[in-house]
């Protein structure tokens, strides 16, 4: 009887594995159907329906380290930077100097201009649309102008004191009266 039992948790879990391999195989086919690219069901949006051609590309690089680039694309896009290496062969003062502009017409239309320079005093751009500082107000002008004219303050010297003859005792410590 308990043989007979044993053989029937046997196929019975056989069964279980082979109903359960093919669950899992089912819905791991079913995860592929749903994740296949659905070209053809929404039409492709934005501004980027057509590729964007490359009007224009040039790139020099020179043998003492100096290069220059530039592109223009189809849709306005334009940039150049011009770059060398500032007193080469002087570790301490070599620096990698770049300059240069881009410019692109924003979302609202408006045209977008950049220039800048990077070197060893670090990258400096200027274009109209970047923001500026609010203005000093007048009472810190005046402030900053006042403070200008003063001397320089000089740190007073700290001098360790010197200990009295006889080390650190109190005056009459110790004397009997």
């Amino acid at each position: 009887m308990i043989h007979r039992y044993i053989k029937q948790v046997g196929q019975d879990l056989l069964i279980s594995r082979i109903m359960n391999t093919r669950v899992v195989t089912f819905l791991a086919l079913a995860a592929v159907a749903v994740a296949r690219p659905q070209f053809g069901r929404q039409p492709v949006q934005g501004q980027y329906q057509n590729p964007i051609p490359i009007i224009s590309q040039n790139s020099v690089i020179n043998p003492d380290g100096s290069y220059q680039w530039s592109y223009e694309t189809g849709n306005g896009i334009a940039a150049r930077e011009e770059g060398f290496l500032k007193n080469a062969g002087n570790p301490d003062l070599e620096a990698q100097v770049a300059q240069g502009q881009y410019s692109y017409t924003g979302d609202d239309g408006v045209p977008i201009s950049l220039t800048y320079t990077a070197d060893e005093n670090g990258f400096v751009a200027q274009g109209s649309h970047l923001p500026t500082p609010p203005p000093i107000p007048l009472a810190i002008q005046r402030a900053l102008e006042y403070l200008a004219t003063q001397p320089e303050y000089k740190e007073p010297e700290y001098r360790q004191p010197q200990p009295a003859f006889g080390g650190n005792r109190r005056p009459g410590f110790g004397k009997r009266k």
